[in-house]
């Protein structure tokens, strides 16, 4: 007697007793078009065989997979022998294969490398028609799903990174009949905007899924667009004809992102340290340019008449002092020889005061050497207040007042026209 209900465990069990008893499943060869491939890290592999009609999933489990010959990959024909089964938890059906086989290029990825061959011939993929990506961007151009998860990674890193840039979002199909076109229209419509870099891309996928950006229509696109690309099509594995056309290949939208928009945080300390930079050489520059003008002020103090006249003066005190005292010890030594014989004392005086003219003479040209009149006999001048206050620098005086300037011959009144600081 049927019951009236059943529960899904028993309907999955009930089907997976069906494809058991089934001869031709428990052992069948399949031939197909490899999609979707992914190794896992345990070593399973779980792709998909395709072919116009229809698909259908399949595994390879790593004890299995160990004993394959060749690496499979997106696009390969293979015949894949095993079982068909029903997977108890999902109620799914897959082919758990055993062996496989490789066929050849499936339909799609021999099409994929014809137009990549075609493209590359043309020279679309030469360096010379690459733009440089600006490190500094305003405004981000997006061409993606306006509802898949693209657009939200992009958005979500570029709010991180930086949220004065603005995202201009060209929304267009990424997938299906019809996306290479709004793909390639989502791209013009964005230029008028002219934003400083388009990203173009969307997540991962089978190569049925990411076939649009394997289209000519897209990569024209691309390649026409005078504003940099960005392509950003699947995940690390995928590559597209998207992806060599552009100007730039990012493995993800989010790393796209990443890319495109410079971090504020990095910009602030990049300033911070060209700020530090530029103050601690203008501080290096500032302390040198001080102590040359203090070198060049000491310079024009020692140089200046002032000083060079208070030297002589001092000169000049010396020699006297060195006179008198050279005089006292003069009349000392004559007082003393004053005891000895009339005779001797004579003589005695007679050397000495020989010796002392002589000095005297030396001392009276070296006095004569250091004369200020002498100087002024050779064209220097001193000036001096009406007063006579003696002028040291231009801001004793002003213009108005009167001065007098000794020359060789005489003395000149003179008024002050103007005053004017001589800078070094």
């Amino acid at each position: 007697m049927m019951k009236s209900s059943y529960s899904v465990s028993e309907i999955n069990t009930y089907i997976k007793n069906m494809f058991a008893q089934d001869v031709l499943l428990n052992r069948v060869t399949v031939t197909g078009e490899i999609s979707n491939c992914k190794r896992h890290s345990s070593g399973h592999i779980y792709f998909t065989l395709k072919d116009d009609g229809g698909a259908l999933s399949a595994i390879m489990f790593a004890g299995y997979a160990r004993t394959l010959s060749f690496e499979p990959r997106e696009g390969m024909k293979v015949k894949a022998t095993g079982n068909v089964d029903v997977y108890d938890k999902t109620g799914a059906y897959q082919l758990y294969v055993k062996s496989m086989e490789e066929e050849g290029q499936g339909d799609l990825y021999k099409k994929f490398l014809e137009l990549k061959q075609r493209l590359e011939d043309m020279g679309m993929f030469e360096k010379e028609y690459k733009l440089p990506i600006p490190k500094y961007i305003k405004t981000l151009g997006v061409v993606t799903s306006p509802t898949g998860a693209a657009i939200r990674d992009i958005e979500n890193i570029t709010k991180r990174r930086n949220p004065y840039v603005q995202i201009i979002l060209s929304p267009a199909l990424v997938q299906g009949e019809g996306a290479a076109v709004s793909i390639s229209h989502a791209i013009e419509r964005l230029i008028p905007y002219e934003p400083d870099v388009i990203i173009v891309g969307r997540g991962g996928g089978s190569i049925e899924d990411l076939w649009p950006f394997n289209e000519e229509e897209v990569a024209n696109a691309i390649f026409a667009s005078k504003i940099p690309i960005i392509s950003a099509v699947g995940h690390e594995t995928d590559t597209t004809i998207a992806d060599f056309v552009a100007d730039m290949r990012a493995p993800t939208p989010s790393a796209a992102a990443e890319l495109a928009v410079y971090s504020i945080e990095d910009l602030n300390d990049e300033l911070e340290s060209l700020n530090n930079e530029i103050k601690s050489v203008f501080e290096n520059r500032l302390s040198r340019v001080k102590m040359q003008c203090e070198n060049y002020k000491l310079s024009l103090q020692k140089l200046s008449p002032d000083n060079l006249l208070l030297n002589k003066r001092h000169a000049l005190s010396d020699y006297e002092e060195e006179l008198r005292e050279v005089m006292e010890r003069r009349i000392e030594e004559v007082k003393e020889l004053l005891t000895d014989s009339k005779e001797s004392i004579i003589e005695l005086l007679s050397d000495k005061f020989k010796d002392t003219k002589n000095k005297a003479i030396l001392l009276a040209a070296t006095l004569d050497e250091l004369s200020p009149l002498k100087k002024m006999a050779e064209g220097y001048t001193y000036t001096e207040k009406a007063d006579g206050k003696h002028i040291h620098s231009i801001k004793d005086i002003k213009p108005g007042d009167s001065l007098k300037v000794h020359l060789k011959d005489g003395v000149a009144g003179v008024t002050v026209d103007n005053v004017s600081e001589v800078i070094r």
